[in-house]
């Protein structure tokens, strides 16, 4: 196996992923025109036209938005610029997100990705670098992802694609 960065085992997976299963698409913030903040998305929407949407700044609406197709059927992926951020959401990530499966007495799936860059970085400031893991943890209905190497964070994106339940995907 060659080495690989996080940057590259994440974008290998959804793009692997997505050319599986037709129904995984992207949404976030600059997914398009900056590949999102760490270039994970970088080259998806030209590898899959249509299937990456870039939206406004509304981390409620990008949550909300994932939420409601993924009760139609659709495998979203989410991507919110930084963890920081969720605080906007977590309304649509703790009382929808996770208990819409509970709600509706098992009869529906809520496949939905956060995708949640964390932690500390260079010239990123307090706005950006909370590790918030710990908060999800305690929410029944979410399964909480920290992949620590490339080789897990590939596999662990893979799984959380093909699953059924909500995911939050913290990366570091």
């Amino acid at each position: 196996m060659a080495k690989m960065n996080m940057r590259d085992a994440l974008r290998e997976a959804l793009h692997e992923e997505m050319a599986r299963d037709e129904t995984i698409f992207v949404m976030g913030e600059d997914v398009i025109a900056h590949g999102g903040p760490y270039a994970i998305t970088r080259g998806i929407a030209e590898k899959f036209p249509g299937r990456i949407r870039q939206t406004p700044i509304s981390e409620a609406g990008i949550v909300g938005t994932a939420v409601g197709a993924a009760l139609c059927g659709m495998r979203p992926v989410a991507e919110i610029m930084y963890v920081d951020f969720i605080t906007c959401a977590m309304d649509e990530v703790v009382n929808q997100m996770a208990k819409v499966r509970y709600m509706f007495g098992g009869q529906t799936d809520v496949p939905v990705v956060l995708r949640l860059p964390s932690g500390t970085a260079r010239l990123i400031a307090a706005q950006h670098s909370q590790c918030l893991e710990s908060w999800f943890t305690h929410i029944p209905g979410l399964q909480v992802v920290v992949p620590s190497t490339p080789y897990d964070a590939k596999g662990l994106m893979k799984t959380a694609l093909r699953g059924k339940d909500p995911v939050i995907f913290i990366e570091y």
